[in-house]
């Protein structure tokens, strides 16, 4: 696949300014006269579509939060009629319910484009091989390294998470080039390459794309030396596309941000008015050419830092730093996505269970490990293996994921917090 607007990442930045300002005419018209969400929001603050001439305009617009996808549930945010939706994705939500997004075709085309700049930028070609770790299903992040290096000509070796002996295999077997994975599983992976016999570095894997959890700069060293390749760092959310939002170049010196599809502002989580350039702050997003569900000045919730300057690579658009942090309280665990008030939701369904809990997260042999305290009710006589075994099989079913271990205590166990707000969290990693 040729990029078609592959000098898009090396534009003079006044150039780029001029794409940005029509698309983000372009996508303001369309989310006013075909979401009914935004076309309110628009009305209530006594602004049109006129009003927006260019990005210097679009500090005018409302901001979009998770909180407004959980309210439109399920399409709610959708500017088409289904029957042009070709694809649906879904990320977790705040209360049980995902967060479900959709692709046109044209939609479709834009993201395997995205990913394919990513993979170029990463020094890939299309005789390179590529293994792909992430997990295929409502996640976007399988379908999304998988169609991007699918449309560019690479060989795609599917398969999906976990499974980890096989994974090794298919690696040496295969002579794959490059594989995508979260950070830590990668690690796991040398792990269980060593106990298998294989020597990491003697695998053919020239590049490691990551991404879906933090990693430290450290943690990126480890995974190079492990597997003797380099590491590249991916960022995406399913809100603005999935992964292809963002990634590295072999300068490994911030991630490009491709700004001619998706604009990056940089806001003060509690005042939400923009920061010095340089300084750190919530990234906020807007598409600029999605066509099924256009995103407004979406809160991202991810600190971070922008730098402008020309990357060693000759690319001009805009790379974001590592997120340093979250401007809430979402938990990753293994690449998955979640809110403590989402197990709270579930840990309340019960009546056999009083409404205290606490979540530990601790790291073992490289990969996240997720325990949950649930404290039973006074009144509790039941099985202690049924109601487990419910709170895991509900826990799956909101989630997506498996807490490895459940633990039931006595009415009291669990620590009180006098003063302040309750500690529900203990992250130990």
């Amino acid at each position: 696949m040729r990029d078609s607007d592959a000098d898009a990442t090396r534009l003079p930045r006044d150039e780029l300014r001029d794409v940005q300002d029509e698309r983000l005419v372009e996508t303001v018209r369309h989310a006013y006269e075909n979401v009914e969400f935004y076309r309110e929001a628009f009305d209530e603050m006594g602004l049109t579509p006129d009003d927006i001439e260019g990005v210097d305009d679009i500090s005018k617009l409302p901001f979009t939060t998770k909180e407004d996808f959980r309210d439109e549930y399920p399409t709610g945010l959708f500017a088409v009629d289904m029957d042009d939706v070709v694809r649906i994705h879904a990320s977790s939500g705040t209360t049980g319910k995902p967060k479900i997004v959709g692709y046109t075709q044209g939609d479709l085309d834009v993201w395997r484009e995205v990913m394919a700049r990513g993979f170029r930028g990463a020094g890939l070609t299309s005789d390179d091989s590529l293994q792909n770790a992430y997990s295929y299903g409502l996640f976007t992040g399988g379908f999304g390294f998988h169609d991007g290096a699918t449309a560019m000509g690479m060989a795609v070796v599917p398969t999906g998470g976990g499974n980890t002996q096989r994974q090794v295999e298919m690696l040496a077997d295969l002579d794959v080039d490059a594989i995508c994975l979260t950070p830590s599983y990668a690690l796991y992976l040398a792990e269980v390459a060593d106990d298998m016999g294989y020597d990491p570095t003697d695998l053919a894997l020239s590049t490691i794309l990551f991404g879906a959890e933090p990693c430290t700069e450290p943690m990126r060293n480890e995974i190079e030396t492990r597997f003797d390749a380099t590491a590249v760092e991916n960022y995406g959310l399913s809100e603005i596309i999935g992964p292809g939002v963002a990634v590295e170049c072999l300068e490994q010196d911030g991630m490009h941000i491709w700004e001619d599809h998706f604009y990056p502002e940089l806001i003060d989580p509690d005042t939400g008015d923009p920061v010095e350039e340089g300084e750190e702050g919530e990234l906020v997003l807007t598409s600029l050419t999605k066509t099924a569900l256009p995103v407004l000045r979406y809160r991202t919730g991810d600190l971070t830092t922008l730098d402008y300057d020309t990357c060693g690579c000759g690319r001009t658009s805009v790379r974001m730093n590592s997120v340093t942090g979250r401007a809430d309280d979402l938990i990753i665990v293994r690449g998955v996505n979640f809110y403590p008030s989402e197990v709270e939701s579930v840990v309340l369904e019960f009546d056999e269970v009083a409404p205290h809990y606490r979540i530990d997260l601790r790291r073992e042999e490289s990969l996240d490990r997720l325990d949950l305290t649930v404290e039973l009710a006074e009144d509790f006589d039941g099985s202690r293996s049924d109601l487990k075994a419910r709170i895991h099989k509900r826990l799956s079913s909101v989630l997506s994921f498996n807490p490895d271990d459940v633990t039931l205590v006595e009415p009291g166990d669990i620590e009180r917090t006098k003063v302040g707000k309750v500690q529900r969290v203990y992250d130990h990693r």
